[in-house]
């Protein structure tokens, strides 16, 4: 079988059928390539590739001090990709369907407690012509939980902002609705309506929210300096990242009693068991639950 239309059929699939983002992708076909390796060097058809090479198959990867998330996402990528065969290659088997995922233990996330968040966003220079829009952001970034990801693809045609609510494109293009405090409106709407016109936009990127100083959309990598060299002007010991401000959003609303199940809708989660991390992150909290409710406390 050809391998390269394989590939190429494979990523049509995970894009029209399955809607995936391109990182996604990426890291699917990634998992197509390693298996397309051993196949190669080891002789073997993919269309005769059994369970037992699937087996020995892992057993090769280990070898490479793959870590087991890692091990587990190549697993599901390729349950995925042997799925796809069958179904558009009359595959008769899936030699992935019996192989179990392993086991993980779910790491807790780290997060920032409310004065810390505060404090990062006080030591914003806002004497700097960017500075009002990296206070907006974060207050955008920490007030509605957004991966960075849609941070810097929120668009102001997606700002809803006389309802409180923002319009966000999430993986696999899956939109939701989320509601905006007044804070980070009061800050957001002092840089689109002050700071933002006086910037020379280039020309497609007229309805991206965040821009930096030359007028194009905010890159991934500028979101993760700003937070960093903040987290280093107060002289903030853990390590943050973008992503540390969503977990803090979660954690905060489910510490304040938040409704899980609004919590997952908020955060885009396909599974509630993806949002139940946030009730095992504060020890105090839990403590105070189990003193307060239970009857031998």
């Amino acid at each position: 079988m050809n391998w390269d239309n394989i590939r190429k059929d494979f990523k049509r699939f995970l894009s029209f059928e399955r809607n995936l983002s391109n990182n996604s992708i990426v890291a699917y076909i990634n998992d197509v390539e390693k298996i397309r390796v051993y196949c190669e060097d080891n002789a073997i058809l993919l269309e005769k590739f059994t369970t037992k090479d699937f087996q020995n198959f892992l057993v090769w990867i280990n070898g490479f001090n793959i870590s087991p998330y890692s091990q587990a996402r190549i697993i599901s990528g390729l349950k995925s990709f042997f799925n796809f065969l069958q179904l558009e290659y009359n595959f008769e088997d899936n030699p992935a369907a019996l192989i179990e995922t392993p086991r993980l233990n779910r790491k807790i996330p780290d997060v920032l407690d409310i004065a810390e968040i505060d404090q990062l966003i006080a030591a914003i220079d806002l004497s700097q012509s960017e500075g009002m829009r990296n206070k907006a952001m974060l207050e955008v970034l920490y007030g509605c939980g957004l991966r960075v990801s849609e941070l810097i693809n929120l668009r102001i045609s997606n700002l809803h902002l006389e309802v409180e609510f923002i319009k966000i494109e999430g993986k696999g293009n899956k939109e939701r609705l989320i509601p905006i405090g007044q804070q980070a409106i009061k800050y957001l709407k002092i840089y689109l309506e002050e700071v933002r016109p006086k910037l020379s936009i280039k020309s497609g990127n007229e309805d991206f929210v965040f821009l930096n100083r030359r007028g194009a959309q905010l890159t991934r990598v500028m979101v993760f300096i700003i937070i960093k060299d903040l987290a280093t002007k107060i002289g903030l010991k853990k390590k943050i990242s973008p992503h540390t401000f969503r977990h803090s959003f979660a954690s905060h609303l489910v510490e304040g009693g938040a409704d899980l199940r609004a919590v997952q809708d908020m955060l885009g989660h396909e599974s509630i068991t993806t949002t139940e991390i946030y009730t095992h992150i504060d020890k105090d909290y839990l403590q105070s639950i189990i003193t307060q409710y239970h009857p031998r406390s």
